[in-house]
């Protein structure tokens, strides 16, 4: 059986880097967030991570923004 390896993150057309930092539990989150933040490497208030800006970042932003700050890394 073949494995299927993920796609490589690349830089995004920006080129911005972006510190995303979990604020709030996921106590009482639906399934689909906390599968988001899950998927951005998050699970506890206090982590952070550093990602490339891109659309597909931008749509799990979107999903979790009430959860996570924001910051653009310099």
């Amino acid at each position: 059986m073949s494995e299927t390896k993920p796609a490589p993150i690349k830089k995004g057309k920006s080129g911005k880097k972006l510190k995303i930092t979990q604020v709030k539990s996921m106590i009482g989150a639906s399934k689909n967030q906390k599968a988001t933040l899950e998927a951005l490497k998050l699970g506890r208030p206090n982590y952070s991570v550093e990602l490339y800006d891109d659309p597909r970042l931008q749509g799990q932003l979107r999903v979790v923004n009430h959860l996570v700050r924001v910051e653009e890394v310099k």
